[in-house]
């Protein structure tokens, strides 16, 4: 027998390969969903509590005949009406005219607000570092202000005696601003009002947009430059496409916002203005549920305003979730 031989003989037959152990992908992906929502839970808890609750009482004190009144009276249960609150509400003319007044303003506001945000935001664009933050340091003074006391400064400098405004403008040869009441007219109420809800609106409009216009490539704004895109089309273009999904963003909280206002026209209503001609949404829903204790028709109104901002704002949230599909 040769060596070769022997060799092959005595050399051990090789081991079969190691079957390879799949990681079951099943219990991973188990894990991580278990693990995901462990960490939102204590945030859907506190939705539920501070969201989920006052919603459902909100419904039902809708359905019920529920009043100052029969607050207190243990003897006599609150009675389940049903959508007669609904169609008291629906059928009061008052609540038309302020739900139509609030839309006006709502429309007003939420167009001079996105306006001036984007031009500020490119202003900012633009600007140096220095004046960049000179300017944002503007813009937080206006918005770290409470709303309240801003809107009591306003309406100090808007005073029929002793404002700032009605001075300048006697100053300027207009004799028929003397002691001129600015707050007791709905219109120039409104326009006040306008004036001082803008100003607080839009510094966080402008740094929202700002920050979305800093993530636009700057590669692709040249390249559309060199195409022979003016700035004009670059802006509608390339800009607003990439910065379109925190326009919606923007847009959906400023309707909101806009719709519920609330301590602006309570606290200009206080200074001398017309109640009843100068109502939005907001205030009414506290004058009429709260102050008259009309708890059940007031939950109702409250329900119905809802109704109207979900309406407003479906179309955006379902271009968003197209967007967002893969």
């Amino acid at each position: 027998m040769t060596t070769s031989t022997a060799a092959r003989v005595t050399e051990p037959p090789a081991r079969p390969p190691r079957p390879h152990r799949r990681r079951s992908l099943t219990g991973g992906r188990r894990g991580l969903a278990l693990y995901a929502y462990t960490l939102l839970l204590p945030a859907g808890a506190i939705l539920l509590v501070f969201t989920g609750y006052p919603l459902v009482k909100m419904l039902l004190f809708s359905v019920q005949d529920y009043t100052r009144a029969n607050l207190f009276n243990r003897d006599k249960p609150v009675e389940l009406v049903g959508l007669e609150n609904y169609r008291e509400v629906l059928t009061d003319p008052t609540f038309w005219a302020v739900m139509a007044r609030s839309l006006a303003l709502c429309a007003v506001l939420v167009t001079l607000t996105m306006t001036l945000g984007m031009l500020i935001a490119l202003l900012m664009n633009r600007l140096r570092t220095g004046l960049r933050v000179l300017v944002s340091i503007g813009l937080l003074l206006a918005w770290a202000m409470p709303q309240l006391t801003s809107t009591v400064v306003w309406g100090w400098m808007f005073d029929s005696e002793y404002g700032v405004v009605n001075y300048l403008l006697m100053q300027l040869g207009l004799e028929q601003y003397f002691q001129h009441s600015w707050l007791y007219s709905p219109l120039s109420f409104f326009l006040v009002l306008t004036l001082i809800i803008t100003w607080q609106s839009v510094p966080f409009v402008a740094f929202t947009l700002y920050g979305a216009l800093t993530q636009v490539p700057g590669e692709v704004l040249e390249a559309a430059e060199i195409d022979g895109a003016n700035a004009q089309r670059r802006f509608w273009q390339v800009t607003i496409p990439f910065i379109k999904p925190v326009l919606a963003v923007v847009l959906i909280l400023q309707v909101i916002w806009d719709m519920r206002v609330f301590t602006q026209v309570y606290a200009l209503q206080g200074m001398g203005a017309q109640t009843e001609a100068t109502n939005t949404i907001g205030v009414y829903i506290f004058r009429h549920g709260v102050a008259q204790g009309n708890f059940g028709t007031g939950s109702a109104i409250a329900v119905l305003l809802t109704v109207v901002m979900l309406i407003l704002s479906f179309g955006y949230l379902r271009s968003m979730l197209k967007e967002a599909k893969p």
